[in-house]
């Protein structure tokens, strides 16, 4: 079964990473305040970036991975900057390494 990894921008201008198996109808249960707790309260949504995966496992792993990136991370990803992926990534000291994933 195909998944999908999403990323929805909320009024507030936070992200909700999300995945699912029916991406039409996991955006329309957002859109109705259906959807998670984070996107309920933050109404409207907007669809900003997706990933199709030819399994949901994949999609779902996909999803925990980019949920503990930085916003800046996450923004390098919506707007295809895959060049500056990497280096958001890496550690900027011994003691600072909260970005890293």
């Amino acid at each position: 079964m195909k998944g999908w990894m999403y990323i929805l921008e909320c009024s507030d201008g936070s992200y909700y990473t999300g995945s699912t198996n029916n991406l039409e109808l996991r955006l329309q249960q957002h859109h109705n305040g259906e959807g998670a707790n984070h996107t309920k309260k933050r109404l409207p949504i907007k669809l900003i970036y997706f990933e199709e995966f030819s399994r949901i496992d994949e999609a779902f792993y996909r999803e925990k991975q980019v949920q503990g990136w930085s916003r800046k991370k996450k923004e390098a990803l919506i707007d295809n900057r895959t060049d500056e992926l990497k280096k958001l990534a890496e550690c900027i000291n011994e003691t600072h390494c909260k970005n890293k994933s």
